[in-house]
């Protein structure tokens, strides 16, 4: 089933070092568009688009990319969050995740039948220190939902996540930072993140090396076209024995 992207806001705040060089702000830079202002586009309702014979636009059984030019839980969309939840609830035969730097909202802005969430609904909150770690996963934590996961995207320095790495963790991604003022991601954090999924049982997938990877003490430049390549060439990725049948990939150090 293809894959689908909905963006019903475009625009977003900057709130912490991850967002310094944001590609949303990169991207309308190029169209001298101002990303701090948040709007509600023109694919606001997609979900509830109907093709002439009056099939789904968005066929059942697709995952929905949702919010990735915003956050769904910028304050700036409010009058329009209630409609977006009612358009996920009504299209329960679709999969909706976003991504949010923002999980102290989510409680006050979760829909009144979210009960524990709803079932068609992945949420995954994003860090990229040991300061948003701390910050926000304690939040993150305590918040119902039926899949959460923890995005290490850009992943700025070594994290230490055992304190909150458990069986509510459905999965971590960890990636480095793109784009021609990316920091530096090292190899070894992105191991580290591993060996901790490991001893927690939390699936684990390094997503894209960044634009530059160190690695045994060497920078690695690496193009924008390659950097999901590369990250699955290192065959880190982890699942747990029950999950997957799946043998583990070894220490990466043949990326």
């Amino acid at each position: 089933m293809e894959d689908y992207n909905w963006n019903p806001w475009h625009g977003c705040h900057k709130v912490s070092p991850g967002c310094q060089h944001c590609y949303v702000y990169r991207g309308d830079a190029r169209y001298q568009r101002d990303s701090t202002v948040v709007r509600r586009t023109e694919s606001f309702n997609l979900p509830l688009r109907k093709k002439r014979d009056g099939s789904w636009r968005i066929p059942a059984g697709s995952m929905v990319w949702t919010c990735f030019t915003s956050d769904f839980l910028v304050a700036d969309a409010d009058d329009w969050r209630d409609a977006a939840w009612e358009m996920m609830r009504r299209r329960s035969d679709l999969n909706f995740l976003f991504i949010t730097k923002r999980v102290e909202r989510l409680p006050a802005s979760l829909p009144a039948d979210w009960g524990s969430g709803y079932a068609n609904v992945c949420i995954c909150c994003t860090i990229e220190n040991q300061q948003m770690a701390d910050q926000r996963l304690p939040i993150f934590r305590e918040i119902p939902a039926h899949w959460k996961g923890i995005a290490c995207e850009p992943l700025l320095e070594a994290l230490d996540l055992r304190p909150y790495l458990g069986a509510w963790v459905r999965a971590l991604i960890a990636g480095g930072e793109s784009g021609p003022q990316a920091r530096i991601c090292d190899f070894d954090w992105v191991l580290s993140l591993r060996q901790q999924c490991m001893a927690a049982g939390v699936p684990f997938r390094f997503k894209q090396t960044g634009a530059l990877l160190r690695k045994d003490g060497r920078i690695y430049h690496i193009e924008r076209r390659l950097q999901h390549a590369q990250a699955r060439k290192a065959n880190i990725d982890f699942q747990p024995a029950e999950n997957t049948d799946r043998k583990d990939g070894g220490d990466g150090r043949n990326a």
